[in-house]
């Protein structure tokens, strides 16, 4: 069977696609990683859609985070945690396992996501959670944002503190430096 050119152009629009997707969420996450009295909020809103759901899913996230709904709602929620000093003292989010499945103007995507974070108390939290979203992409050609946000706990525990000067545990370190 032969490819024809709109095969192939159409395979190139969802590789496009995906990789946009893919630079939405990093840029949602980026910007909570850096979450605080400076954020710029307007531009954290533009990653969602205008009516977006942001939702925390099962039993501790429901309790934790609840569900916002539009763009004024999620940013409201957000300027809860843009205070000073700010509530993370360290905050990264790290996503893996990813799926991107891209439907004309609208995708699902999932992660799963690895959040250390230090807060302004000084406690240090370690959390895993899975990421659903809806993407819709906004106008022909248009930009694609978060039309629904659902994160769900796998697991979450708090830990005493990250940086150690303690040796890594390995099998028979050197002893000194050794160069071939």
């Amino acid at each position: 069977m032969r490819t024809t050119v709109a095969q192939l152009e159409a395979r190139l629009r969802r590789f496009e696609d995906a990789e946009a997707i893919r630079a939405c969420v990093h840029r949602y996450m980026a910007l909570c990683d850096r979450l605080d009295a400076s954020t710029p909020l307007a531009e954290l809103l533009d990653c969602f859609t205008a009516d977006a759901l942001w939702t925390g899913n099962g039993a501790r996230y429901a309790a934790s985070f609840g569900g916002y709904q539009g763009r004024d709602e999620i940013g409201a929620m957000f300027r809860r945690y843009m205070s000073e000093p700010a509530h993370f003292a360290m905050n990264a989010h790290f996503l893996c396992n990813e799926q991107i499945d891209v439907q004309g103007d609208a995708a699902t995507a999932s992660w799963l996501m690895l959040q250390p974070s230090t807060f302004a108390t000084g406690a240090s939290h370690l959390n895993a959670a899975r990421l659903t979203l809806e993407m819709a992409r906004c106008a022909e050609d248009g930009p694609w944002r978060i039309a629904r946000f659902e994160t769900e706990n796998v697991f979450s525990r708090p830990v005493s503190h990250w940086h150690s000067e303690a040796a890594l545990p390995v099998p028979n370190p050197p002893t000194e430096l050794t160069t071939q």
